[in-house]
């Protein structure tokens, strides 16, 4: 078995931080959370055709974006994983690491007319550590390294100390199965959700409590890498400089235009972010191996933002294949603030919602008392198809 470009890359990267690798991970766990409109719509190059994609042929391009090699990091559902990684030995000749989402907290079920996400977020799984690396209840030590033996594991702090101490509780209890059974996971953490007390400065209350919480976990414990929310150069530059031993990674968000997904990836890099995981971006771009090999080529510095819109609708010229828009608005950023509508998996849209003085929703204190229960509901759609990967 080839040696996994993830392990080689975190190597790297805690040897020598100025080093340039970069760790790129495609997203295929949103039925964890979207349920039937997770795979997005079908068919691939015609996305005005009201159809979802079934979950087989969702797993047909998770196959062929493993076989292309250029993402280090494969994460699915424990139920696609036991598929491709147990089944089907996906990656037993590749240099992509399969992982799966091994917790889904209530603040990502999504079914269409749920409210679950307005909800402070409460702690769940639904998938176990040895599903995922041998497909049994229990498994023997010499059939671990069959599934996958990393998994994405998420939590989200709303400034309540009885919900936040039960994360933490819960949290606890799983790095202590995970080092005993000698399962690797990786940190996410959300955006509060449904916060019981205003939070004046969101970006620097996740990173206070990313600090204060690895500060008490030692060795094996520890999550090999971060994911969170993009809060800009301030936020990820006092991140990634505060621990050399802590690499730190961006969550995608929702779809945007192109030039959205790879200007983001440009600038988290250039200031402080090692590792991104792109989930809707990828799956809702018009040729998902041509958007991650240029996303790739971002990545390794080989292109910038711009140029690399340019070369994306170039080869998607060629191939015969549409793109979703004009060249000239592709090129341009947007707030990625639209609504998602579960019903249909397409972006809608933004409602007038009132704000602070300050302007923004994603990092100052929202005056929730001058909305309404729609624009409540509204305003946390809204922040989660920002943040959510």
């Amino acid at each position: 078995m080839p040696e996994k470009t993830l392990d080689i890359k975190l190597r790297n990267i805690l040897s020598d931080p100025s080093c340039r690798d970069f760790i790129l991970a495609d997203a295929k766990d949103a039925d964890m959370a979207f349920g039937l409109a997770a795979p997005g719509k079908s068919p691939e190059m015609h996305a005005h055709e009201g159809r979802f994609r079934t979950l087989t042929e969702y797993r047909d391009i998770i196959r062929q974006n493993v076989k292309q090699g250029l993402v280090d990091i494969m994460l699915m559902s424990a139920s696609t994983n036991e598929i491709l990684t147990l089944n089907e030995n996906l990656f037993a000749d590749s240099h992509v690491t399969p992982a799966i989402r091994a917790n889904d907290t209530t603040d990502v079920w999504l079914a269409s007319g749920s409210s679950y996400a307005q909800q402070p977020a409460r702690p769940f799984r639904t998938a176990t550590i040895d599903h995922a690396m041998c497909g049994k209840v229990q498994c023997d030590p010499a059939s671990r390294k069959r599934g996958a033996d990393l998994g994405l594991y998420s939590v989200t702090f709303n400034n309540d100390l009885e919900l936040d101490l039960h994360t933490l509780d819960t949290y606890k209890e799983f790095r202590i199965e995970a080092e005993a059974k000698g399962f690797r996971h990786f940190l996410e953490v959300f955006d509060p959700n449904a916060p019981r007390q205003p939070i004046a400065d969101i970006p620097r209350f996740l990173n206070d409590m990313i600090a204060r919480l690895l500060a008490g976990v030692v060795g094996k414990g520890r999550p090999i890498f971060l994911k969170i929310p993009y809060h800009g150069p301030a936020a990820m530059e006092a991140l990634a400089g505060y621990d050399r031993n802590l690499v730190v990674g961006i969550l995608g968000g929702s779809s945007g235009t192109t030039f959205d997904a790879f200007n983001q990836l440009h600038e988290a890099k250039k200031y402080g972010a090692r590792v991104a995981l792109y989930g809707r971006m990828i799956n809702h771009s018009e040729h998902q191996l041509t958007f991650i090999e240029h996303l790739r080529a971002i990545a390794d510095d080989q292109l910038q933002p711009l140029e690399a819109v340019k070369s994306y609708h170039a080869q998607i010229g060629k191939l015969g294949i549409a793109p979703y828009r004009e060249l000239e608005v592709d090129m341009q950023p947007t707030s990625r603030g639209s609504s998602y509508d579960a019903a249909s998996g397409q972006a809608g849209s933004q409602p007038v919602i009132p704000k602070t003085n300050t302007g923004s929703t994603d990092a100052q204190e929202v005056d929730f008392t001058k909305m309404s229960q729609a624009q409540k509901i509204q305003w946390n759609l809204d922040r989660w198809n920002r943040v959510l990967g």
